[in-house]
């Protein structure tokens, strides 16, 4: 199927939450699961972790009605629910109650491990009305209200607002009925959402999202990876914001199916991720790259007792840009022989921005001859994130490469910054004005245009199919002795590909420091033989060298979960920059090399970059860029 609507008699809606009661009408759906929870990493589904389309509609239409008995409509509520099909009802709820929401990943309610700064940064900037949560998270929230020694901004942030226990709301009486012709909840022009960028280059900024265009967005993804009501998605990605969240609105789009389970079982088992695929026969999973990998290393194919089986799948989605070859076709030979077919690698690009979704490089039933992997061609070892020459690219989805200082558009061939217009482009930064001229408003210098969202995204085209190759992010760049640019990532490679035995994967950061690239390894174990950590310092400016030519100035290896990441598991440099000058990083080895080599100063995990004369300038003058770059530098999420 190739045409959007998959049922003239069935017309699409203007809003995401108007689907669900057609589909809840209709004899063939009314019983049919939505979603599916997986309950404790497990891959068993009880009675009660299945929500049918029947089901979800009326708690939907019931949680908005509660919603609205103490709420008014276009209110602002920030959600704090944990991962669950409870947080899917909550999201519709608000939805169709008119509603502005919020959703964020609750912190601790001790608030006792400073991990609440994203909190207060929410409640600060949308300046909710109300919350919802569990009646036990609530309850814990009160309890901290009531400690002498709390924070007192926070404690008056969270006095402020009326809270609301999600048990009040899904479980009282009301009239479940709705009829279609008043339907009151968000109109397509009218915001329905605030979601945070991932942060990956900068302080997360809130992202105002319409209802309309989260519809378009939607739909065009739909489209694009050929969803229909017999698809069943698995995805354990976080649901407040992205990719997560964009799937559960495309689920009710398609009229299909989805298997959900959270992060952090993905990340306690990721064997979990196939199975829940194996058992559900799932046909379409978005995953960030760094998943691949880590499955093949810790996916236990050897040694799983559960039974294998991929051929079900139409579309590996791989999200979070740089997409590495190699990594796929690494995962492709070990999982090949369990059914997995290459045509479902389906390479893909999106950012907040955007709502989420951007563009694939897949194509259904193209006869092209470069439709699929492995057939994709590459560049400088990437995957392409879209082909901008087929005449079934989205006439509305418009994505262009320019030069990002003349904003004059480049020729094929050489490198700028991704440019996307489209009705799924967001309404700008909350709170942030100058940014969203900036951001959202960019125009093609001496030509009549419409307004593109900048991505901060460098991108490359390539070939008469015009494959885009997305190849780093603008702000990360860094400038080489030799005039030559290079993105961080490909250090990062080189420098895991020397000792993967000892560093974890996709846990390193390369940033410059005063003219001089650092790196930042995370060790899989806490190694203390000093000849040990220094060896694979020197192993690792020698790959990085022997593959970039790139000479490494500074080697720090730290300790596991030291390395700053986003909710979706993109690694923070910035952060990483920033914790490196204040000495914050738990050091294990730095080892600083002249060059030619040599040994300047090494350290065992003191945070001896900051000592001396040489270190305080060096911070001094860094501090001054980093407080300059979190103030005004764009935080551009991806997928």
């Amino acid at each position: 199927m190739n045409y959007e609507n998959y049922d003239p008699i069935f017309p699409d809606q203007p809003v995401v939450d108007q689907y669900l009661p057609l589909w809840a009408s209709l004899s063939a759906f009314r019983s049919k699961p939505a979603f599916i929870w997986s309950e404790d990493g497990t891959t068993n589904v009880s009675n009660g972790s299945t929500l049918t389309y029947a089901q979800l509609n009326d708690s939907v239409q019931s949680i908005s009605i509660q919603l609205l008995h103490s709420l008014q409509r276009g209110d602002t509520v920030i959600i704090l629910c944990t991962p669950g099909l409870e947080l899917v009802e909550i999201i519709f709820g608000c939805q169709r109650a008119g509603l502005l929401s919020v959703p964020i990943f609750p912190p601790d309610p001790s608030f006792s491990k400073q991990n609440h700064h994203h909190l207060l940064r929410a409640l600060s900037q949308t300046k909710p009305k109300a919350a919802i949560a569990h009646h036990d998270y609530i309850t814990k929230v009160q309890q901290y209200l009531s400690l002498p020694s709390k924070d007192k901004k926070l404690a008056q942030m969270l006095q402020n607002l009326k809270w609301v226990p999600t048990e009040d709301v899904k479980h009282k009486n009301a009239d479940s009925r709705l009829d279609s012709m008043s339907y009151d909840g968000c109109k397509p022009d009218e915001t329905y959402l605030i979601q945070y960028t991932s942060g990956a280059t900068g302080i997360p900024k809130p992202v105002l999202v319409t209802a309309g265009s989260a519809a378009h967005n939607v739909r065009t993804a739909r489209k694009a990876y050929d969803l229909h009501p017999n698809s069943v998605i698995v995805s354990w990605l976080p649901q407040y914001h992205d990719c997560g969240l964009m799937f559960l609105l495309l689920t009710i789009v398609s009229g299909a199916t989805c298997v959900l389970t959270s992060p952090a079982a993905f990340v306690n088992r990721p064997s979990l991720w196939i199975e829940l695929i194996t058992q559900f026969k799932a046909t379409c999973t978005p995953v960030p790259s760094f998943t691949l990998p880590l499955v093949v290393k810790r996916g236990g194919v050897e040694t799983g007792s559960s039974p294998i089986n991929l051929w079900s799948l139409r579309n590996l989605i791989i999200i979070n840009e740089p997409i590495y070859k190699a990594s796929v076709e690494e995962f492709l030979h070990v999982f090949k022989p369990f059914g997995l077919n290459p045509s479902s690698i389906s390479p893909s690009y999106g950012l907040a921005e955007n709502c989420t979704f951007v563009s694939t490089a897949w194509r259904n039933d193209d006869n092209s001859g470069n439709s699929c992997f492995p057939v994709f061609p590459s560049h400088n070892k990437l995957l392409p994130i879209a082909r901008l020459a087929s005449e079934e690219e989205e006439e509305d989805m418009d994505i262009i490469v320019v030069n990002e200082h003349t904003h004059e558009p480049v020729d094929d061939g050489i490198e700028g910054e991704i440019w996307v217009s489209s009705p799924s482009n967001a309404s700008g930064y909350l709170g942030h004005p100058f940014l969203t001229q900036d951001i959202f408003k960019g125009r093609l210098s001496n030509k009549v245009s419409r307004c593109f969202v900048r991505t901060g995204d460098k991108g490359i085209v390539k070939g008469e199919e015009r494959f885009l190759f997305v190849t780093g992010r603008c702000a990360e760049v860094i400038k080489l002795p030799n005039g030559q640019d290079i993105h961080p990532h490909y250090i990062e490679t080189a420098a895991y590909n020397s000792c993967p035995q000892f560093i974890r994967g996709g846990c390193l950061a390369a940033f410059d420091v005063s003219r001089m690239i650092a790196l930042v390894a995370e060790m899989q174990r806490s190694e203390k033989d000093t000849k040990i950590l220094r060896n694979i310092c020197e192993r690792i400016r020698e790959n990085v060298f022997e593959n970039e030519k790139v000479d490494v100035g500074m080697v720090v290896l730290v300790k596991s979960r030291s390395v700053p990441k986003t909710t979706s598991g993109k690694i923070q440099r910035w952060a990483a920059k920033q914790y490196f000058l204040g000495g914050k990083m738990n050091a294990l080895m730095e080892l600083k090399f002249d060059n030619d080599g040599g040994f300047l100063r090494s350290g065992n995990g003191r945070g001896s970059y900051g000592e001396g004369e040489e270190g305080r300038a060096v911070i001094a003058e860094e501090k001054e860029e980093v407080v300059y770059s979190l103030s005004s530098a764009p935080c551009l999420a991806r997928l």
